[in-house]
Formats: C-alpha cells, sequence, structure tokens
C-alpha cells in the first residue's frame, strides 16, 4: 500500500467519524414524510403558489401521489384558507417605513375516503421579520417574494408532518 493510499484511507475515516456517531444515536436529516396514504387530492382554494408547492412536498417529500379527482384519492386535503399579509413592523428617525412582518396562514383539513377526519380543521401560522430600505425598493420587493417562497414551501412540509403523525396516533373513540 502506498503512502497516499494510506493517507486516503485515514482522512477517510476521520471524515466518517462523526456521521458515524450521529447515525448511532438516531440522528437522521429531515427528508422524507412517512405517510400511510399513497394517493392524495388536493382541494379547496389554495393559491396556486401553495398548490405548486404543496404537490412539490408530497412528490418529493412522500411516496404518495397526488390524484387530480378527489375520487381517485386515499386521503383529501383540503385547504379551507391561505391568506398572506404584511404588517409595518417599525419606522426609522424620519417616519419611514424600516422593517415589515410577513404572515402567511393557512388553514386545512385533511379526511380520508370514508369521510372520517385525520386532521379535523387547523390552521398553521408562520410569520418572518424583514428589513425594508427605500432606497432600495426593487431589491426588498424581490427578497420579500423569496420569504414568502420559502415560507410557502415549508408550510407545505409542516401540514404533511401534521398529516404525517395525525395519522399514526391512535384515534380517540366516542362513547
Amino acid at each position: 500500500m502506498s503512502v497516499n493510499t494510506l493517507r486516503r484511507a485515514v482522512l477517510g475515516l476521520f471524515a466518517l467519524a462523526p456521521i458515524g456517531g450521529l447515525v448511532a444515536c438516531g440522528y437522521r436529516l429531515r427528508g422524507m414524510v412517512d405517510l400511510s396514504f399513497k394517493v392524495i387530492a388536493i382541494t379547496g382554494s389554495p393559491s396556486p403558489p401553495l398548490r405548486a408547492d404543496l404537490q412539490t412536498a408530497i412528490l418529493t417529500g412522500t411516496d404518495a401521489k397526488v390524484a387530480i379527482n378527489p375520487k381517485d384519492a386515499d386521503l383529501i386535503l383540503d385547504i379551507i384558507s391561505d391568506i398572506n399579509g404584511r404588517e409595518i413592523l417599525a419606522y426609522n428617525s424620519n417616519g419611514q417605513v424600516s422593517a415589515y412582518r410577513l404572515n402567511i396562514r393557512v388553514g386545512f383539513r385533511a379526511y380520508d375516503v370514508a369521510g372520517a377526519d385525520v386532521v379535523p380543521e387547523a390552521e398553521i401560522y408562520m410569520t418572518r421579520d424583514m428589513d425594508f430600505s427605500v432606497s432600495t425598493v426593487l431589491a426588498t420587493d424581490v427578497q420579500m417574494q423569496q420569504f414568502l417562497s420559502l415560507m410557502r414551501r415549508d408550510l407545505a412540509v409542516q401540514i404533511l408532518r401534521r398529516v404525517a403523525a395525525s395519522a399514526r396516533a391512535p384515534q380517540a373513540k366516542s362513547f
């Protein structure tokens, strides 16, 4: 064995040691959402960007497919409301806006083909604070759209995680 091969092997061991420790303790990266449903339909009134983010999250983050027709689905994800907003957070000494708070509120419910609630009507709310400068309005507008896009993607994954957690949880029996 040459010195270079031995050096590479030792460096490889040092590089993999921290990852091995993380795997041993049960750590895993956020990735797949483990859903027991194989076909999901999105109904209700989501905005087109939220619908696209939900479809992307389902197709890339789960083993499920997206159905066009709710009759073909195992789970119906009904988006009840999708509200984006911004509010003034701060003013500068000249009385001009210097910060905004962006918020998105999504109301939803999920139920199976029999009509039984998997997730009863629920709401997820997300905020993000953003600095604002009058001198860079166009750049700030682009930044705001990027923040909203990232927030919608995160909300889509949170909705799927909530559905997965509720589907796994034991259902309370009513008498």
